[in-house]
């Protein structure tokens, strides 16, 4: 299993939607990160804290675009897990993935 620190790994910082948005997009550690090792088959644990907060559409882009790039939304939940303190957050993530069209 691969574990991703997004603040130590990718950002303290997690910008927008899309790269034209600011650094550390959602669409950069989308494509950076997720898909390379998904399309590999590996599990990954990804940290969530530690960082600055997120915006929605960093979140939406990161995770619902997986399922936009053809990641089924059953295979992303059984191969990612989320570590977060923060409450709800794990939910928010899960309903972007399920909802992505």
């Amino acid at each position: 299993m691969t574990t991703i620190n997004i603040a130590n790994d990718f950002s303290l910082y997690p910008g927008g939607r899309y790269p034209e948005d600011g650094p550390k997009s959602g669409q950069e550690f989308r494509e950076s990160f997720l898909v390379p090792l998904l399309q590999k088959d590996e599990p990954i644990r990804i940290e969530l804290d530690g960082t600055r907060g997120y915006g929605s559409s960093f979140l939406e882009e990161v995770f619902g675009g997986l399922v936009r790039k053809g990641f089924s939304p059953q295979m992303i939940l059984s191969k990612i897990r989320l570590i977060t303190s923060r409450p709800g957050l794990q939910d928010e993530i899960t309903e972007y993935i399920k909802n992505a069209n």
